[in-house]
């Protein structure tokens, strides 16, 4: 019976030796731990990190590599590879130029209404004609925010964000 025991509780240490443990910390504060990335809720995985299972509140990188077809296949600390990084690149350059192209488009409208303006004799087009114009002129200062927003995450988050999570920097180039 006691070899039976020991043998449990050998098992059971030598399981536990092997599982990964995650930590992260939710809106309100609160720490939460997991032995699985994907049953952390996505918007707290990037903020999520492995943590020695004596002691969750060291945490150590999760350095990860796995092995696929023969090769070695890179990981981040959230066991993300290069695929994400470059669609997550991809994604940011994507949404600028559609931003530069709808400001094209603006603009044009915009200067298509000035001529249209210094064309008219009426009063009343007139009135209407500038109150467009000025409706137009306010969605581009918003486009050109927006076109900022998406450059800084494009140039400084994302990067940031790759080097906290040891990403390898050519993965965002």
């Amino acid at each position: 019976m006691i070899h039976i025991i020991l043998t449990l509780l050998l098992f059971s240490f030598t399981c536990s030796a092997f599982a990964e443990t995650f930590r992260w910390v939710d809106e309100g504060g609160g720490v939460h731990f997991s032995d699985d990335l994907t049953k952390i809720p996505e918007k707290y995985r990037p903020s999520a990190v492995r943590v020695e299972d004596e002691d969750h509140d060291r945490a150590r990188p999760v350095d990860e590599t796995r092995a696929k077809g023969g090769e070695v296949e890179s990981k981040d600390r959230l066991g993300r590879g290069e695929t994400y990084w470059k669609e997550r690149v991809a994604e940011s350059k994507s949404r600028i130029k559609s931003l530069q192209d709808k400001n094209e488009n603006l603009r044009q409208e915009y200067n298509e209404l000035t001529t249209r303006f210094k064309e008219s004799k009426n009063s009343f087009e007139r009135t209407t004609i500038k109150n467009e114009r000025d409706e137009i002129r306010q969605e581009m200062e918003r486009n050109r925010t927006e076109i900022q927003e998406a450059m800084n995450v494009l140039e400084k988050k994302i990067p940031e964000e790759a080097e906290l999570y040891k990403a390898k920097p050519e993965w965002i180039k």
